[in-house]
């Protein structure tokens, strides 16, 4: 792929690494891809960040045809650039496109892509522990037309974002909320991409939580809202008595890209993994009588997440003391340390940026 390079007049000055919270800041180029049928993908290029020039009828503001993705770059003790398994994230967006579709980005298409924005904007990679580049490709329907039908011209765009961690707590446990009257997603509809709607109808439920003083929502199915799914940003394991539980992919949960890795390292360690449905009743029980050992979310934003409480129905129960349980830990040391470079890749998921 030919790819022109205008270059920013105007370069921002970098942020502290000390303070980058999640999403604030925004590097000083972008990746930009067009996409027009009976053409293809056409006119690569990094440009400088900056806004988008948009008509009001375009199709994406009125029918959202839009996808996206979320994936990091490491900068690793040995000053190499590391980005974990943008295979499983190229592919996902296929999915996505598919579903949604839209023209679906060539796998090795979007990599290059994903690689060159990176190897471009590398002095903006944070070096402290914990810190990341986050990379945020997304693919839309610009089209001037109101009408529902497939669009004719798309955008895909690669952004890019010095970022810290994604909850104020870190690695220490949050509360869940357990959302009993919205549903998130169905089988048959789209809970299985990454699609701008999905994110757009939880907010209600994610304020509602926030103000109660939880920091996420668990979401139950949308047919019997019996049978726990995902919180909102990741997605949830459990440690009940010996044995890791987490929802099937039955198409209304996203298939996570740590959560993939997590069950592989998991079995290696050992444990039986259940990918199995998972009924709340049985969940807060397994709180009540001391089974339920640990619990935590996996996703790329906060890569693991342990979670120190859950409220179902007026009742909560405490997981682990609300502490963070040893297995937790080991597993967001082990992936980490594969992304910053201090734990041997045996998987070989890490892909390095010249």
């Amino acid at each position: 792929m030919k790819i022109a390079i205008e270059q920013s007049k105007t370069l921002k000055p970098k942020p502290d690494q000390n303070n980058l919270g999640f999403g604030k800041y925004f590097t000083d180029h972008m990746f930009y891809l067009e996409y027009t049928v009976g053409i293809g993908w056409h006119d690569a290029k990094i440009i400088p960040y900056g806004p988008i020039t948009m008509d009001p009828g375009a199709m994406v503001l009125h029918y959202a045809q839009e996808v996206f993705e979320g994936m990091k770059a490491y900068k690793a003790k040995t000053g190499k650039i590391h980005i974990f398994r943008p295979d499983m994230n190229a592919k996902r967006l296929r999915t996505s496109c598919e579903r949604l579709y839209m023209p679906p980005l060539p796998e090795e298409m979007f990599i290059e892509a994903v690689k060159a924005i990176v190897s471009h904007e590398r002095e903006w990679i944070p070096s402290l522990e914990g810190t990341s580049l986050y990379i945020r490709p997304f693919i839309f329907a610009d089209d001037v037309v109101i009408g529902v039908h497939p669009g004719e011209t798309y955008k895909f765009i690669i952004i890019l974002s010095p970022v810290g961690s994604y909850y104020p707590e870190g690695i220490n446990p949050v509360k869940i909320y357990v959302e009993e009257y919205y549903v998130r997603a169905s089988k048959g509809g789209t809970g299985f991409t990454k699609c701008g709607g999905n994110y757009a109808s939880s907010i209600i439920a994610q304020v509602k939580a926030q103000e109660k003083g939880y920091t996420q929502v668990l979401w139950l199915d949308g047919a019997e809202r019996k049978y726990v799914e995902e919180v909102g940003t990741m997605n949830v394991m459990f440690k009940i008595e010996n044995e890791i539980w987490t929802a099937p992919l039955d198409g209304s949960i996203l298939p996570g890209v740590t959560r993939d890795s997590c069950i592989t390292i998991l079995k290696d360690m050992g444990y039986r993994v259940r990918e199995e449905l998972i009924p709340i009743d049985f969940l807060m029980e397994s709180g009540r009588n001391g089974k339920l050992e640990e619990a935590f979310g996996t996703g790329t934003a906060a890569v693991i997440s342990p979670i120190g409480s859950l409220t179902y129905k007026e009742e909560t129960v405490t997981v682990n003391n609300f502490e963070t349980g040893k297995l937790t830990r080991r597993l967001y040391d082990f992936i980490t340390g594969i992304q910053n470079g201090t734990q041997e890749d045996k998987y070989n998921w890490i892909q390095e940026v010249l």
